[in-house]
């Protein structure tokens, strides 16, 4: 007796519900697109361990800006670049290495504090200034009365008022930029707030703060990280230019415009003294932005792959 070649199949009313596309993952979509760039991934790793040796060398190096060692001795004067002193000593004989990574430990800290400041502040009074034509038409005589003040003399006279230091410095630079941020905020919510799934929660009887999260929030991310990648560098300007003219931290606070200025009067002498301090800032400002602009770019999600 020959087998049966033949078999009955059952009908799954299921399988035509079955979706062959590949399953998205937004934030493994967000990494795989940068990771895929070369210079962010190194521009990553060299911010990385300058920001690891700001936290952890000055718990090692026990450096004090106001403790200088007996300058009358001709051993403590400046030393070149060496085995023992990497970077050299200054002209009273303390480690340029110690005191590069103490000042940028406090300049980063500074710049990302005032960066998180103005990024929470502005993003969410942005995004209801933009969704609220009520909240709009305060908010733009405020705007309009402030962007017209030079930013970086509204920042020296605050500076002057409330006296040079670090927590000053945070203020200075924060107390107005949340308003450039929120402005910026408002023009992207504007950009969608008018759109079809908006106007239908709307109508459904969705609160404004509701639709304001998650509806528009979340197309803001890609934007937002534009904008933080654009404040960390420039506070970081901001603070080496304010100290080094003399308007930023006082001589108890090491930051690297402090350095910049120490330094300055020896610059045709002993050029690494001035020069290290500003290729760290440079260095710190370039790689921190190309990584943020990057991940501002992976972070919209129409530059993923499916």
């Amino acid at each position: 007796m020959s087998e049966n070649k033949f078999e009955f199949v059952k009908v799954d009313d299921s399988a035509s519900e079955h979706i062959a596309a590949p399953k998205y993952s937004y934030w493994r979509s967000v990494f795989r697109k940068f990771f895929s760039s070369k210079l962010a991934i190194v521009m990553l790793v060299i911010s990385g361990i300058i920001i690891l040796m700001s936290i952890i060398h000055p718990f090692i190096s026990h450096y004090d800006p106001m403790i200088t060692p007996n300058v009358n001795k001709p051993s403590t004067w400046y030393n070149p670049p060496s085995a023992q002193y990497w970077f050299g000593t200054d002209h009273v004989g303390n480690s340029l290495f110690d005191a590069v990574w103490v000042g940028t430990r406090n300049s980063l800290m500074i710049a990302i504090i005032a960066t998180t400041i103005s990024t929470v502040i502005g993003v969410i009074v942005g995004m209801f200034w933009g969704y609220s034509k009520k909240i709009d038409n305060f908010m733009l005589n405020i705007y309009n009365v402030v962007a017209n003040i030079p930013y970086l003399l509204l920042v020296i006279v605050l500076m002057y008022a409330l006296g040079r230091g670090i927590p000053q410095m945070i203020f200075s630079l924060s107390c107005t930029t949340w308003l450039s941020t929120a402005y910026f905020i408002r023009v992207q919510v504007m950009i969608i707030r008018d759109r079809e799934y908006n106007l239908a929660s709307e109508c459904l009887g969705t609160s404004m703060t509701k639709i304001v999260i998650h509806n528009i929030f979340p197309y803001l991310i890609s934007v937002i990280m534009t904008q933080i990648a654009r404040d960390i560098p420039s506070f970081i300007s901001y603070e080496v230019f304010l100290t080094f003219v003399g308007n930023g931290l006082s001589e108890q606070d090491a930051s690297l415009g402090r350095m910049v200025q120490r330094y300055s009067a020896y610059m045709n002498s002993t050029p690494t003294l001035f020069w290290i301090p500003v290729a760290i800032s440079a260095l710190i400002s370039v790689s921190l932005y190309i990584v943020g602009q990057t991940l501002a770019d992976a972070s919209d999600p129409r530059t993923h792959m499916i």
